[in-house]
């Protein structure tokens, strides 16, 4: 038998309460695992607190539970705040203390687990690709009027590429198509895809795109919530229509495309009008262009009966045989005042010639007088200007005389 005595003797020193607690402190804060350690779990308890939140994470499959706090300075920090149900992911480090011997996580941060995580993402992402205007209305892009060749990107296996040629074939017959194949599920989908939009904007052909996939699970979705694929449909140089998923599904790809039909069908549908629709609305234009041909000329008849009521009230060839009359008149008129402004004119031409020939000196010579002109043949009408012995020119009617003063008279007062 062991002796009791002789075991003591040989035991380890006994450590006190505090002292073990501190050993266990000390060896959990000290662990660099501990000091910053993802923690996975479900809140199964919250309970708010002045100094901040506390609540518990545990595991759903073991029912292994850590409490955990995240202190009031800190919760401005978190992505979100641990609500009970909530499946999160905490960043903490794990403090141990002595008076309740007891130990729990201090935690920084808390993100969304599984679902939750890439609903964060898929938020953060839809709200980045916004504000930069990927999504903005004001740069979508009209589809072609009426397009002659379209490009399809899809899976050559996808329900949805037989979908869309049948409602092609249905819908606008003799169309072109261009098909680009893509995986449309998986990890390789969004370079697949991206590598099929560049196929269609390098070969040039087609004047509009349509980006299809059938339903699915959300997971199979995925890859058209990719930025790559976001960017490639937002940035191709055509414009581009979506049919992905069901009416329910919105992916950012639907977001940033010019126009989204949700369902493949839809797609094609909406791409290119239909035939049927465009004879309906020919005959329609043609109908109404005959309504308005046959109303405008029903009003040019109506304004040419009004036009021939008006000249036979007015009786138009009396009014051109007044207006004759009176054209007669003016003429009568207009003779008469210029016949006698032309006998006024000659009684005036005949006195003035009358005038001017009483004063031509040749009429006063020949009436007897005569005109005596000095050596500088000026007139001289003043004894008072010659003196005696001066030679003057006197002109008779018929010849002349040179006679030389021996004698002035001047006149008598």
């Amino acid at each position: 038998m062991t002796n009791p005595e002789l075991t003591m003797a040989t035991a380890p020193a006994a450590l006190s309460v505090g002292g073990l607690v501190d050993y266990i402190k000390a060896v959990l804060e000290d662990d660099p695992t501990l000091r910053q350690v993802w923690v996975v779990g479900e809140v199964s308890s919250a309970n708010p607190h002045a100094k901040g939140l506390f609540f518990t994470l545990t595991d759903p499959d073991t029912g292994a539970a850590i409490n955990a706090v995240a202190w009031r300075s800190q919760q401005a920090r978190l992505t979100t705040l641990p609500t009970v149900g909530d499946q999160v992911i905490a960043l903490g480090t794990v403090k141990v203390y002595p008076q309740r011997s007891s130990y729990q996580l201090t935690v920084w941060q808390v993100l969304p687990s599984g679902d939750g995580l890439k609903a964060l993402r898929y938020r953060q992402l839809r709200q980045r690709l916004a504000a930069e205007g990927l999504f903005d209305p004001e740069f979508k892009r009209p589809l072609p009027a009426l397009p002659q060749t379209i490009a399809v990107v899809s899976s050559p296996q996808a329900a949805a590429w037989g979908d869309i040629q049948r409602s092609l074939r249905h819908h606008h017959p003799g169309l072109r198509v261009l098909f680009s194949p893509a995986t449309v599920q998986g990890e390789t989908a969004p370079a697949s895809i991206v590598a099929a939009l560049e196929r269609v904007a390098s070969d040039g052909r087609a004047e509009v795109l349509i980006l299809a996939r059938g339903g699915g699970a959300s997971e199979d979705l995925e890859c058209f919530d990719d930025e790559r694929v976001v960017r490639a449909v937002a940035n191709c140089p055509i414009p581009v229509v979506t049919g992905i998923g069901h009416q329910r599904d919105e992916s950012l790809a639907d977001l940033a495309a010019d126009l989204c039909a949700h369902t493949p069908t839809a797609a094609a549908i909406a791409a290119v009008p239909a035939l049927a629709d465009l004879l309906d609305g020919h005959r329609q234009r043609a109908a109404r262009l005959k309504t308005l041909v046959a109303d405008h000329l029903l009003d040019a008849q109506t304004d040419l009966h009004r036009l021939g009521q008006r000249l036979l009230r007015t009786r138009l060839d009396q009014r051109i045989q007044q207006q004759r009359q009176h054209l007669k008149q003016l003429q009568r008129r207009l003779v008469q005042g210029v016949q006698v402004e032309l006998r006024q004119a000659g009684d005036r031409t005949i006195a003035l010639r009358q005038h001017l020939m009483t004063l031509d000196p040749d009429t006063v010579v020949k009436r007897g007088y005569a005109l005596v002109r000095n050596d500088a043949h000026q007139l001289v009408t003043q004894a008072s200007r010659v003196t005696p012995g001066e030679t003057l020119q006197i002109q008779l009617a018929q010849g002349h005389l040179t006679v030389q003063v021996t004698h002035t008279h001047p006149p008598t007062p």
